[in-house]
């Protein structure tokens, strides 16, 4: 009862048939990327044995949670491209719940992978014991539970808005911030819920991240062998620029007020992270991972044995 807005027109990202087709051409061919990277992730650590260890263990939510993100987006955006731009308000709105809620879970889940990177460096000795598959366990669940109440209150908030006479969202999905432009009530109180609810998700896994690296950072500079201290950096800096343009792009688009809303830079920056990264995160932690390739060399070797290839 709280709109007369039966749907939602998302604008899009530009009113072009040419670049409308080069943008569909581009986001397809990234969401086949996406699909193929984070499913053959899943697969080659479920399939190997060598890697069911905690570190692929969160990489295998990571991939999980990469390709619902990215599907909760992509597919929507592509029949946009295509076609109308109608979505209906329920649609709408559950888009926005599975797109926070996994939002949050990533922040969270990498967090618990910075974790397990301290203790892998910082404690090698000691990394069995601590990383049991109970605190393995705990420190997936606890990103998907938090996450949940997360985008349930988050949710609730938003549903309480006003919608007039507009239908039109200045964006390609539903995200809060056009949203919330758009309704015709006074959304100063729902506007501040959703800003502590984003800053302390944010801030409570950065502090955790920033926390875990800058010991790592620390015991990696006590290291004398060279190639030791090459293999160590590499690896971080690898995990840093994931979380560097995922974390980037989220401070920028979500801890601003409203009024500094800008529709052609909060699109680019939600390219980023609702399309981009989920392509990049497999391809960041395989490409460079000696252990993966290893890994996809045997369960091919396997999978041609059983064909008798």
């Amino acid at each position: 009862n709280n709109t007369n807005v039966p749907d939602f027109i998302l604008t899009g990202l530009s009113d072009s048939e040419e670049v409308q087709m080069a943008l569909f051409i581009l986001f397809l061919l990234i969401y086949l990327i996406t699909m193929l990277g984070n499913v053959g992730m899943i697969l080659i650590i479920r399939l190997d044995l060598q890697l069911h260890t905690p570190m692929y263990f969160f990489l295998t939510h990571l991939s999980f949670i990469d390709l619902s993100y990215s599907t909760v987006i992509t597919p929507k955006t592509l029949a946009n491209l295509l076609t109308s731009n109608y979505i209906s308000f329920m649609g709408c709105f559950a888009q926005m719940f599975f797109f926070v809620f996994l939002g949050a879970a990533e922040c969270f889940l990498l967090s618990s992978m910075a974790y397990d990177r301290y203790v892998a460096i910082c404690s090698p000795l000691r990394y069995p014991v601590i990383m049991s598959k109970r605190l393995c366990c705990a420190l997936v669940t606890g990103p998907y539970v938090i996450s949940f109440i997360n985008s349930f209150v988050n949710v609730v908030w938003m549903s309480r808005l006003h919608f007039c006479d507009s239908n039109v969202v200045r964006h390609f999905f539903c995200d809060t911030s056009p949203i919330l432009a758009l309704s015709c009530m006074d959304t100063y109180d729902i506007e501040i819920m959703i800003h502590i609810l984003a800053g302390s998700t944010l801030m409570v896994s950065l502090i955790t991240i920033s926390a875990s690296y800058v010991s790592i950072l620390s015991t990696i500079l006590k290291i004398n062998s060279t190639s030791g201290k090459q293999k160590a950096l590499s690896t971080c800096a690898s995990h840093l620029l994931g979380v560097t343009i995922f974390y980037g792009t989220m401070i920028f688009t979500y801890l601003k007020p409203r009024k500094s809303y800008s529709l052609g830079r909060d699109q680019v920056a939600s390219v980023f992270y609702t399309i981009v990264i989920p392509m990049l995160n497999p391809l960041i932690y395989s490409l460079r991972n000696k252990e993966v390739k290893n890994a996809l060399i045997r369960v091919m070797q396997r999978i041609w044995y059983v064909l008798g290839l």
